[in-house]
């Protein structure tokens, strides 16, 4: 056989075994549809009477199948469609108003809150989509006095996606809002620059095409306020940003912003408030990036009541295989300010961190030599050190550890082991702390979490911890806590969530009773919904096992009893063409986004039970739908269309010094699934 005759042999083996095929299915139709007329072809019959001798031919087996076909006249009425009744005249759009009753207690001040929500969103055939979000908050501080009331509110309006001639887009905003920020001055490694919360006016403008940008913010400086109702307390100082982004050269990316606020936010017997005092700043950083290899230039200046300052830090990023470097130097002036919270200064020194990531290992490892300029602040240097091995596809383990050497303050040090096991029962991680502070100050904690695997809808985790802390000076305190986290529906119109921790200990810093913050949420009818929830706190401690290179002393902090009953009714509405799907057009396919922003303790991106929302933090989806975390630190996005989108944070409401990292979140989005994401904060380790 030539080579030339091996392919034609091969397709006539081929058509000869699609003809056998097509034989024996066409036989296979004939013996179902002579089945079901109740007796077996002529060739099956003969076989049988061949094989039984004389037995008499018979009909077909009494336990055969038979197709059954129910009668539409037969079959029962569907419910009716809550979205059949829907206006879908004009383009998609929406209302949402909602009524809130407060009643809560702060140390010794007692207080009613009642307020009014409303909002809605309205897409636009050229303008893009237009967003209301505005609240009025009644504050009651008196048994029917008038003047112990208080009022206060806030509205915000957006234009998002409006786009002009030669590639521009807008995005304008209106009422209470952050000053905004480039993408440069967003994208700091090492050192961040808060944004401030106003009540004015902004317009940023952006070209993807040639990466420029420009915007512009002015308004009165303030804090926000409220319980369950947002609020903004007007302060006497205003506000006004100036920035600019551009692409000077090939692979360079330049920032040039602005920030003039008078005032600052410093804490006060309410939580945080203005103090007088002028800042004004200025902010330049240029970006050289090329595949995997990254420098960032940073340069601040500052005039404020405490002087003039100025400064300077260099990041720079690198990718060699598996390895990530990062290293950096920095010269911040003691009084160095940006906006209205304060930034790290009085520093000068450099840093290194080293990252590896491949397989079953993940491990990183970083330095810092820092000096104090003033000769007041630290000195010294400070090591991390992080790894995790993957030994299977149940069991992890790891630890970490960090170390400060000052030369003022002594030596101090704390370490980390853990273990994550998954079973039957659900995740498992098993975890040891311990730090030594010097001076006594030597704690220990051991603890347990546990997250269930439950069905569908519903999410339940455990954390058990017994710890000895030590304070200079004074006997350890011991402590025992227990911890809850998680979720249930509750029938198909109601779910319950929330998060609960009891504690019980003995010593001069010891915490006993319980706190709480449990909700219960559900749909009363069709539009209208109604929420309930309770929060209870004692207060916080600050983690001796955390230590801050930039703080020698770790005290512990103590915040006032808070208590809170809140209720919420609400009704929504939605009209337009079809339903409403937010990154698609209407009728296309959708899920939904649900979520939580969690304060994230021992940094290891998963939620424990005793871990603390985040509440009253923005979140943005794919950066023109927004909304605002809950007192349990959950978000949600109805109607998204399928496929990626990224979500994005802004930490205007996050409490120092919490931050959060700037790349946004991928969320990948199912047909008629929600897709749930939990996003942690963190804080210098």
């Amino acid at each position: 056989m030539t080579a030339r005759s091996r392919p034609l042999l091969r397709r006539r083996l081929v058509a000869a075994l699609m003809l056998v095929l097509a034989a024996s299915a066409a036989t296979a139709s004939a013996s179902n549809a002579a089945a079901q007329d109740g007796a077996a072809p002529d060739g099956a019959a003969s076989e049988s009477v061949a094989s039984q001798g004389a037995a008499p031919q018979s009909t077909a087996p009494q336990n055969e199948y038979h197709d059954r076909i129910i009668a539409p006249q037969s079959l029962a009425p569907l419910p009716p469609d809550p979205e059949e009744s829907r206006d879908d005249s004009g383009l998609p759009r929406s209302l949402r108003i909602g009524f809130d009753y407060a009643r809560n207690e702060r140390g010794d001040d007692r207080y009613d809150e009642s307020g009014v929500s409303l909002g809605g969103y309205w897409e636009t055939a050229d303008w893009g989509s237009l967003s209301l979000d505005a609240t009025a908050l009644r504050r009651n501080r008196g048994e029917g006095r008038r003047d112990a009331r208080e009022w206060s509110g806030a509205a915000t309006l957006w234009q998002r996606g409006v786009y002009l001639d030669g590639g521009w887009r807008g995005d304008n905003g209106l009422g209470v809002i952050a000053t905004p920020a480039s993408e440069l001055q967003r994208n700091q490694y090492r050192f961040f620059l808060p944004t401030v919360a106003m009540a004015g006016a902004s317009s940023q403008w952006s070209r993807d095409e040639d990466g420029r940008s420009v915007y512009a913010a002015f308004g009165r400086a303030g804090v926000f306020d409220g319980t369950r109702t947002v609020g903004f307390d007007l302060a006497d100082g205003e506000v006004a940003a100036l920035g600019a982004q551009w692409r000077p050269a090939q692979d360079w990316t330049a920032s040039a912003a602005l920030l003039s606020t008078d005032g600052r936010i410093a804490p006060d017997e309410r939580g945080v408030g203005y103090v007088a005092g002028a800042t004004q700043a200025g902010h330049w950083a240029a970006r050289w990036s090329s595949g995997a290899d990254s420098v960032q230039f940073n340069l601040l200046g500052s005039h404020s009541r405490d002087g003039n300052a100025s400064g300077g830090w260099i990041d720079a990023s690198a990718r060699r295989g598996r390895f990530r470097h990062d290293a950096g130097l920095f010269s911040l002036d003691p009084g160095m300010a940006w906006g209205a919270l304060p930034v790290n200064q009085d520093a000068r020194g450099g840093y290194y961190r080293l990252g590896y990531q491949y397989g079953r290992w993940l491990w990183n490892a970083g330095l810092d030599e820092i000096r104090s300029i003033s000769g007041r602040g630290f000195d010294g240097r400070y090591a991390t050190a992080f790894a995790r091995y993957q030994a299977s596809t149940r069991l992890g383990y790891g630890a970490s550890a960090s170390l400060r050497h000052a030369q003022r303050g002594g030596d101090a040090y704390s370490v980390q082991g853990f273990a994550d096991y998954r079973s039957d029962w659900g995740q498992t991680r098993l975890q040891l702390d311990r730090a030594d502070a010097g001076g006594g100050e030597r704690s220990w904690q051991a603890s347990i979490d546990q997250a269930l695997p439950l069905p569908e809808g519903q999410h339940l985790s455990l954390s058990l911890a017994y710890a000895e802390l030590g304070q200079r000076g004074l006997d350890a305190t011991r402590s025992a806590s227990a911890s809850l986290y998680g979720g249930l529906r509750l029938g198909q119109r109601w779910s319950l969530d929330g998060n609960a921790r009891w504690s019980h200990g003995d010593g001069p810093s010891a915490t006993r009773g319980s706190d709480l913050n449990l909700s219960l949420s559900g749909a009363l009818a069709r539009g209208w919904s109604l929420s309930a929830a309770v929060y209870q706190s004692r207060g916080s401690q600050r983690s001796p096992f955390l230590l801050d290179p930039l703080a020698l002393d770790s005290p512990f902090q103590r915040l006032p009893r808070e208590r809170s009953a809140l209720l919420t009714l609400r009704y929504d509405w939605q009209a337009g063409r079809s339903l409403p799907i937010l990154g698609a057009a209407p009728g296309a396919a959708s899920g939904a986004i649900a979520g939580a922003l969690y304060l994230d303790e021992n940094g290891d991106g998963v939620r424990a039970a005793s871990e603390r929302p985040a509440a009253n933090v923005t979140v943005i989806l794919d950066g023109r739908w927004s909304a605002r975390t809950d007192s349990n630190g959950a978000f949600a996005f109805d109607r998204v269309s399928v496929g990626e989108h990224r979500l994005q944070v802004v930490a205007d409401n996050l409490p120092l010094p919490w931050s959060l990292s700037e790349a946004p979140v991928a969320v990948r989005v199912s047909v008629r699934e929600t897709a749930r994401v939990e996003i942690g904060a963190t804080r210098p380790r």
